[in-house]
């Protein structure tokens, strides 16, 4: 006989449980007693539908460590062998970001103060010394994601513009009317700038005449960009920056990943600018390895134009960004940064290193669950997050058989620290190239919690 809700424990009763102690100890008393309540609602529901649950207090209690766990921003081990993992948070910061952060965030900085002067400064002024002499751009400004820096460069060659007698235009190819991630799309993010769209070309060929034949008195500029997430293949054509900058309009470059040293095909933002753009603008956490945050590089007539406009205080970074992103830089500038930052390192890392890492887990989560068939297999990686869509990096993984994949991946995701794989076919696979320093533990713990 199903239970009815009135048979239901109290919140007190499910709260003098031995188990809700611990509960209450880690996640503070208050806590612990709005996850019991939510439990004993949910299971209340579940009595109405006409379900069958679990009522004793030490179920109640367990459920609301459940719904505890669950809840907020968690460390997860990365076993997907996607680096830039845009659901587990694209780049992992340095250890000079973090601590950079912590800084920031513990006391008082001169985000907006001019320590020279002694008066109010601008928060737009940091990290423009590095971009300059990174990408030897007159000038620069950071703010909040890449989006965001595409939409004020639109918007500031707008500026100005009388769009009583005609919308000003912006010149873009077919195919390069993209989809970025989050279902953002290139022309909506013009229509919001307040540009009209003007499209040249087809989806696989634009040539540089495409281009001439659109320009007429209304063009305010011509917008490039990089399909960093997709590519075209066989029969194509495309204008590239440095033959755009010959027909004398504005070039604003979207090369989307923010590349700094060479990878692949993936264009240099240097080399972008080099090529006549008079703005590139790219993410933070994509391929140079740094925090959230959308950059634009280029001249000053562009950049002050962007700094002005009342939207640029809608879109700022923040100061923890601001110090992420200055301790990303410096890497760079001193030459260190394929060592220092995580999103390099496992991009570069050779194919040899990769797989002792897997072999050294694989025998260690055997040793923990002998019952389980584990060995270490050639696997290919990606860079993710939008950049590199065809690239593959050679990398190894731990393949774990013997059991059902799907449910020991879904178990793994419940761990304390949940450990996020990939299934292929009846294995579970953990590829080795993704993991941080710290991981194999915690596989390892998860591996053991799971099978004990």
């Amino acid at each position: 006989m199903n239970p009815s809700p009135r048979s239901l424990p109290a919140v007190d009763a499910a709260m003098r449980h031995e188990a809700a102690a611990p509960l209450a100890e880690r996640h503070g008393a208050g806590a612990a007693t709005a996850a019991v309540r939510t439990a004993l609602e949910n299971m209340r529901r579940e009595i109405l539908s006409g379900g069958d649950p679990d009522i004793s207090e030490e179920a109640v209690v367990f459920a609301a460590s459940k719904l505890l766990s669950e809840r907020g921003l968690r460390r997860v081990a990365n076993a997907t062998g996607v680096a830039l993992h845009t659901n587990l948070g694209r780049s992992v910061l340095s250890e000079k970001a973090i601590e950079a952060v912590v800084e920031a965030a513990s006391g008082y900085s001169n985000l907006e103060y001019d320590l020279a002067a002694g008066k109010r400064g601008s928060r737009y002024d940091h990290s423009v010394p590095l971009l300059k002499e990174l990408t030897g751009s007159e000038d620069a400004l950071v703010v909040n994601n890449c989006a965001g820096a595409t939409l004020l460069a639109l918007a500031a060659v707008m500026d100005g513009a009388d769009i009583s007698e005609a919308p000003p235009e912006v010149i873009v190819s077919r195919g390069q009317l993209i989809e970025i991630g989050g279902g953002f799309r290139i022309p909506e993010v013009l229509e919001v700038s307040g540009a009209k769209l003007r499209e040249v070309g087809t989806t696989n060929r634009t040539r540089l005449s495409d281009y001439e034949r659109a320009i007429n008195e209304n063009t305010r500029a011509i917008l490039w960009v990089h399909p960093s997430n997709f590519e075209i293949q066989g029969f194509t054509e495309s204008a590239g920056v440095d033959e755009l900058s010959s027909l004398s309009v504005p070039v604003i470059a979207d090369v989307g990943s923010g590349a700094f040293l060479p990878i692949s095909d993936e264009p240099k933002v240097r080399d972008v600018l080099r090529s006549g753009a008079e703005l590139v603008v790219f993410s933070g956490d994509k391929l140079l390895g740094g925090p959230q945050a959308g950059i634009a590089v280029g001249s000053s007539r562009l950049i002050s134009a962007m700094r002005k406009l009342p939207l640029t205080r809608a879109l700022r970074a923040d100061k923890l960004c601001l110090a992420a992103l200055e301790a990303t830089l410096d890497s760079y500038v001193n030459g260190t940064a394929t060592d220092e930052l995580p999103t390099l390192r496992m991009l570069h890392a050779p194919a040899e290193e990769v797989e002792a890492r897997a072999w050294n887990l694989a025998r260690k989560i055997e040793a923990v669950s002998p019952e389980l068939s584990v060995d270490a297999v050639p696997s290919v990686a990606r860079s993710g997050g939008g950049t590199l869509p065809v690239y593959e990096i050679p990398s190894f993984a731990v393949r774990i058989r013997g059991t059902d994949a799907d449910g020991l991946a879904a178990r793994l995701r419940e761990a304390e620290v949940p450990v996020v794989g990939r299934v292929y076919g009846e294995s579970l696979l953990l590829d080795a190239r993704t993991l941080l320093d710290g991981d194999e533990k915690r596989i390892i713990e998860a591996v053991r919690n799971v099978r004990g």
